[in-house]
């Protein structure tokens, strides 16, 4: 079992690339400017709050955000992220990456 840090790190990197492949699939090849890290500035902000939310988590061990009793996220915020990780879940299944899917949950 991860240790609290080990399971923050490697959330981290579950949200970043479902963040980046919504954003290019949804803002960037539609024209929105990159802002920074390959992302827009309404996805960059939200990557960072996202962070900073894993980073403040309360609880050892840290469960996964949807199975959260706490749920720290905004409301506004909340939403967002259920619709990316809905796309990018979605996305990965069409285009044949379930190997990803199973590499960040399991």
């Amino acid at each position: 079992m991860k240790n609290k840090q080990e399971k923050i790190k490697h959330d981290k990197k579950v949200i970043k690339n479902f963040i980046k492949l919504y954003c290019r699939k949804n803002h960037l090849e539609k024209g929105v400017e990159v802002y920074k890290d390959d992302l827009c500035k309404d996805c960059y902000e939200l990557l960072n709050y996202a962070y900073m939310k894993l980073e403040n988590c309360p609880l050892d061990p840290k469960p996964m955000c949807k199975k959260c009793l706490i749920h720290c996220y905004s409301k506004k915020n909340k939403e967002k992220i259920k619709q990316i990780m809905k796309f990018s879940g979605l996305y990965l299944i069409k285009h044949g990456r379930i190997d990803l899917l199973l590499h960040y949950y399991f």
